[in-house]
Formats: structure tokens, sequence, C-alpha cells
């Protein structure tokens, strides 16, 4: 299943309540609550005064980091093109549907090998590994459920995003791009790294080329 749930990244200081500034440093703790993870973003004053002793000791801690703080720029208007693998995510993320937890993953996948997201911390949710990942830009965090594909999944996996990096989640024919239901596996019933690497890409005339995803990419996480 996907278990998406976005928090963006705070414009103030969420001990102080001092707001940021363009370029300030902060600082990141991620805890795993009752409700899920939560995310506290301070400044390094607070950081230093609160937080950078005895957090790691806190039950519920799951991992910290430091980021720079940067004033988002405005939205673009939205051109009319195919999807990128980062709008395609952003969607995957509102329709929150458990039977695109594959693709969401390969999505995640691609866009962390082109640096725009980066995986912040691990955790497992019912047995199954799952990855916070950071939009590098925005800051805000979500998780991703790992599906333990196989290789006899990837390939139809693979399909099921180039199709929907063509067409989108409306676009037309859609029985051809019907959510692919994976069924978690153990680790050891898993495709191994360097079998993985050996697939084929998604064609770069498919849309997905610009993501540059290979199999390679999925081995990282095994």
């Amino acid at each position: 299943m996907i278990d998406w749930k976005i928090q963006a990244r705070s414009h103030v200081c969420q001990a102080c309540e001092k707001s940021f500034a363009d370029k300030q440093p902060y600082f990141t703790l991620l805890f795993d609550r009752k409700h899920g993870l939560e995310r506290l973003d301070v400044c390094g004053e607070c950081w230093e005064s609160q937080y950078s002793q005895g957090a790691h000791d806190r039950k519920d801690f799951v991992s910290f980091w430091q980021g720079i703080f940067t004033v988002p720029p405005p939205a673009p208007p939205e051109p009319i093109q195919k999807e990128t693998a980062e709008t395609l995510l952003g969607k995957l993320i509102d329709r929150n549907d458990p039977n695109l937890a594959a693709a969401g993953f390969i999505l995640a996948v691609m866009l962390e090998r082109k640096r725009i997201l980066k995986v912040k911390a691990q955790t497992t949710q019912d047995g199954a590994r799952v990855f916070v990942y950071e939009h590098v830009r925005t800051g805000d965090l979500f998780t991703v459920v790992d599906p333990s594909l196989q290789l006899d999944q990837l390939e139809a996996v693979q399909i099921q995003v180039a199709h929907l990096l063509e067409h989108g989640l409306e676009g037309p024919d859609e029985e051809k791009s019907a959510p692919l239901a994976v069924e978690a596996k153990s680790d050891s019933d898993c495709a191994p790294p360097g079998a993985l690497a050996a697939q084929e890409t998604i064609p770069a005339s498919t849309g997905a080329g610009d993501a540059g995803v290979t199999d390679g990419a999925i081995a990282r996480s095994e």
C-alpha cells in the first residue's frame, strides 16, 4: 500500500515561532507518533538549546537532519504537456490508491535518481520497509512503502508507469493503465539487486526517459 502523508516544511521555527529567513539553516526532527510520522522544524538556536542533547534518547525518535530554508518561488503556470514523474507522483499522493503503490514506488525512485527527492529516514510498518522522502526544493515530506517487487512483477509495473506518464491517470485507453495490485512479499521472496539491475529501462519515448529510471535504481533500496 501507499502510505502517503505530505508534511510541508514549516515557514517558522516550531519551538520559538520565529519566521525562517531565506538561506537560514534549520533542523528537522522526525518522530514516530501513535497517529504516524511527525516532523518538527526548528531554528539553530532552539536546536542547540532544546534538542541537540537528548533527542536521540526519546523512544519515538526516528531521525534528524539539517537543511537550508529557501523562500518558495511563485508557482509557474501549468503548461499543457505530458505528465512528468514529479506531477504524476503528486497526483498519486492526492489519490492515495493502494493499488498504485508499486507505480508510486517506482516514481519515487526515479525522482531520487534525479536528486529531486532524498531519502531522509527508513522505518518499518507492519513488517514492510517505509522510506521517508523529502522534496529537495520544497522540503515537503512523505512516506513510501516498499512493495518488495519481484522480477516477474517489475516489467508490468514499468509498463504501467510509462502509460501513466504518457496519458495521465485519466488518459485514453484507461483500461490499459489499470492499477496493478502487488502482493507484499518477504525479503527472501524478492528479486536480488543484481537481477533487478539487469532488466531493461523504461523507453524514453514513453515520457519516462526524462526521469532516467533504471531497475538498478530499484536495486539501491533492496
